[in-house]
Parts: C-alpha cells; sequence; structure tokens
C-alpha cells in the first residue's frame, strides 16, 4: 500500500491495480449491501409518501404506524451511511449509491488516475482521470489594502 500526499496533511490511500482488484472481496461486500439498501430505499417511496400523508391529514394510518414508518427510514438511512463509511475507510471513493459505482484513486505516470469499479464487474476498469482540483491562487500583497 502507498500514499500519496493531498491537501496538505491529509494523506489518500493510493491503489496499484493488483492492490484494487486485492481489495474487491471486502469493497465488493460493502458495495452490493449499499445497492441492496438503496433498492430498499426505492421500494420504499411508496412508504414515504404514506408518512407524509400520515403526517399532513392522516389518511386512515395510527399515529404509531408513523412512527415505525419513520424509525424504519431513519434505520436504512443509518445503514446506507455506514456502508459508505466503510467504503470509504477501505479507501475508494463511493461515485454512484444506486449503482455500487467506486474508484480506487491510482497514480499513472506521475498522475492521479481513478481506477473504476462497480457492483457486478470482476475487476477494476483501468483507470479515468480524477476532475481536476481546483488552485487557490493568493491575492497580491496590495490588494488588503
Amino acid at each position: 500500500m502507498s500514499a500519496l500526499p493531498c491537501a496538505g496533511a491529509v494523506t489518500e490511500r493510493v491503489f496499484t491495480p493488483a492492490e484494487a482488484n486485492s481489495a474487491l472481496p471486502e469493497v465488493r461486500e460493502a458495495a452490493e449491501r449499499l445497492v441492496a439498501l438503496r433498492r430498499m430505499r426505492a421500494l420504499d417511496d411508496e412508504q414515504r409518501t404514506a408518512v407524509t400523508a400520515i403526517g399532513g391529514n392522516g389518511v386512515g394510518y395510527a399515529a404509531g404506524d408513523l412512527n415505525a414508518a419513520q424509525g424504519e427510514l431513519r434505520e436504512l438511512a443509518e445503514e446506507v451511511a455506514a456502508c459508505v463509511e466503510e467504503l470509504t475507510e477501505l479507501g475508494v471513493e463511493v461515485k454512484d449509491l444506486d449503482a455500487g459505482l467506486v474508484d480506487f484513486p491510482a497514480v499513472r505516470g506521475g498522475e492521479r488516475v481513478l481506477l473504476c469499479w462497480r457492483v457486478g464487474e470482476d475487476e477494476v476498469a483501468p483507470n479515468r482521470n480524477p476532475p481536476p482540483v481546483a488552485e487557490v491562487v493568493p491575492a497580491p500583497a496590495d490588494a488588503a489594502e
């Protein structure tokens, strides 16, 4: 495992293609769980609509139904956040929650690149260049006067 300094004191994990593919079993497990949770969330859209209706005019639901539905939605959101955190701790960048798309930071030819992988693929894709990091240009010294 190697590290590339980024944004001053922050150290980012950098993967070789072989390291990224070796990390896939752990990444795959968390990413597949994330995608499944997001699908459950999509299926629960109807329930969220019901929660809104319950809060508005009742539509035949008891207050206990409202509390249960809100609790389930909160729990689902917490599980999604835990998956994202787990993937981040593994060193990958989560790019698409619904597709399970993650990037493994890498360096090729002295430049930062991203090794892409999504749920359902066998190995990481070669790479793509990350978006450019905005440069901060200090104001001239006389501009503050």
